[in-house]
């Protein structure tokens, strides 16, 4: 921990002229030096850095380095999972979408929002009184803890994988857009900076890192929704006639159809969205932050307020894009507006960065300097709890609970988390060099399928199914992981998109495999299990009583070590 004051001095020193770097998005022209949004960068590295160093200070034990000792309150947790959820997909992503497509844009916001109160009735309290540190400590309670463990952390770390390709591709586009960076060095940048928090700090650190961007995520959010309406009276109708006016497929962006017209794939993007959010570790971890189900089942209830609050942001953020954004030729690329003519399809970086673009256009360069510094830090703030989550399925999980059965040191045990961190770190950054083409919310799309199609079948089947056997949950869960990222892989946008190959040539033609991959899931589940008559099957069936009493009351429930 003493390197930080000289990670922070190299990044005061580093910075400025990094922004001066040439090779940019815009055909190898130089942008202009945006002081403002260095300012604003260094400003929340450096915080971020403080509070990981003050966060190392008090992470002296496994519990503190997973969960923050259980002694996060109920607000401050519903402000950190708020901050988890509201991500470069939720930002940049679906006023993106919103952008490009309209209406339908919202697909993604409202599937993830609805999502919620299927964790708030369904899996909150549970969680809390059956685990301890991972939502694998929850689906093996009564189960065989080595095979489901192992399911457990497959299920987790290729979810975060995809996840993590999301939010780096997120953060290189920006970089590479305001510095002028190499997007590859942009990418090296973010993983660089995730290490360091989740190494040093852990969960605490991790905590109050979400907490603060999720502040000023929503605060930037609402100046520059409420900017967008003032320039409109502040009505909505007015907005929405503009936007129709200049937007290349007119009316139709008020429409449902012009993003997802296959009634399948909207149905299983649906499902992926609703119920994946259930299985994200992420966020299943955070319920372990609280002292007891009570204020688990509150924290939900914060998040979901506060998240359903931002989301109707972002949807003003997208309209107020094509309206401000797209007929202004300083946002948009001369060279692709004069092949395309769509001031839509021209727009500097992408669609992933119509809401910086908007930023600029109604607040100038300094609301654009915030707005940048809080888009940086809400990807570095979720990825480090990504890779937190996924550290800890294979230090807790596979190394703790598998490989020593139950009886690691618990300085090893952290050891390896953290080892386990720099691995995670150099994947992200391979994978998001990788995808770097991509729609951050389409890909965080593909992460819930995955997420919906083996984490949560076998986690809610565990908690309140008494037939469920381990030989049920182990091939039921890996038939519907394998089924969803063998659908993500054949699927067009993976298929021809990311993998180069001709258009119309990928073997399935759904985008998102949710619909087939959760029903496989769930369907081996259910008959594997009601066949199984091995002696392992009844000492399942025999623990569910117990577990069961205990979810419920969340007597001999994991306590906090830390309030």
């Amino acid at each position: 921990m003493k390197k930080i004051p000289y990670l922070l001095a190299t990044l005061f020193i580093c910075l400025p002229s990094v922004a001066l770097a040439a090779g940019t998005i815009d055909g190898g022209t130089k942008q202009a030096v945006n002081w403002a949004a260095i300012g604003m960068f260094i400003g929340f590295v450096s915080l971020t850095l403080v509070i990981t160093y003050w966060a190392s200070k008090r992470t002296v034990s496994a519990a503190d380095f997973y969960s923050a000792g259980g002694g996060i309150s109920a607000g401050q947790n519903g402000l950190a999972i708020a901050g988890d959820y509201m991500s470069a997909a939720s930002f940049l992503g679906i006023s993106g979408l919103v952008y490009t497509s309209g209406y339908d844009g919202l697909i993604y916001s409202v599937g993830w929002l609805v999502g919620w109160p299927v964790v708030t009735f369904l899996i909150a309290e549970q969680l809390r009184n059956l685990g301890k540190f991972t939502f694998a400590d929850v689906a093996s309670f009564r189960l065989g803890q080595t095979r489901i463990r192992i399911l457990a952390a497959c299920g987790s770390l290729v979810t975060v994988a995809f996840y993590l390709i999301a939010q780096m591709v997120g953060a290189g586009k920006l970089i590479q857009l305001l510095f002028g960076l190499d997007y590859w060095i942009a990418v090296i940048l973010v993983g660089g900076l995730m290490m360091i928090y989740v190494t040093f700090g852990g969960m605490k650190a991790t905590t109050w890192v979400q907490i603060i961007k999720a502040v000023l995520l929503l605060f930037g959010a609402t100046f520059m929704a409420g900017a967008v309406l003032y320039k409109f009276g502040f009505s909505p109708e007015a907005l929405f006639a503009k936007a129709t006016e200049v937007h290349p497929k007119k009316l139709a962006i008020m429409e449902p159809g012009s993003l997802i017209s296959n009634p399948l794939s909207a149905i299983s993007l649906g499902l992926a969205l609703m119920f994946g959010t259930a299985g994200l570790p992420h966020i299943l971890m955070r319920f372990f932050t609280v002292k007891d189900a009570q204020a688990a089942r509150k924290s939900v209830f914060y998040a979901t307020g506060f998240i359903g609050y931002f989301y109707i942001l972002t949807f003003i953020i997208g309209f107020g894009a094509i309206t401000l954004v797209s007929t202004d030729l300083a946002f948009l690329d001369a060279g692709i507006l004069e092949k395309t003519k769509s001031g839509i399809a021209a727009i500097k970086g992408g669609s992933n960065m119509a809401a910086i673009h908007l930023a600029d256009a109604v607040g100038g360069n300094l609301f654009l300097g915030f707005i940048s510094a809080v888009a940086f830090a809400t990807i570095l703030a979720v990825v480090s709890g990504l890779a937190l989550a996924g550290a800890s399925s294979i230090s807790h999980d596979i190394y703790a609970m598998v490989i020593k059965g139950g009886h690691a040191n618990e300085q090893d045990e952290v050891r390896v988390s953290k080892i386990a961190t720099l691995f995670l770190g150099m994947l992200a950054i391979v994978l998001g060099i990788i995808f770097e083409n991509q729609n951050v919310a389409f890909m965080v799309g593909l992460a819930f399928a995955i997420a919906a199609s083996c984490n949560f079948p076998v986690l809610v089947m565990s908690i309140f199914w008494k037939n469920l056997t381990t030989r049920g949950a182990l091939i039921g869960g890996l038939l519907g992981l394998i089924s969803a990222v063998v659908g993500v892989i054949l699927s067009p946008a993976v298929w021809e998109v990311t993998l180069g190959f001709a258009k119309g040539s990928a073997p399935i033609k759904l985008d998102n495999p949710a619909l087939f991959s959760m029903a496989i899931a769930f369907v081996s589940i259910w008959l594997i299990s009601l066949l199984d008559r091995s002696a392992r099957a009844g000492t399942d069936r025999d623990g569910f009583d117990a577990q069961f009493v205990r979810s419920q009351t969340g007597i001999g429930a994991a306590s906090a070590t830390s309030h």
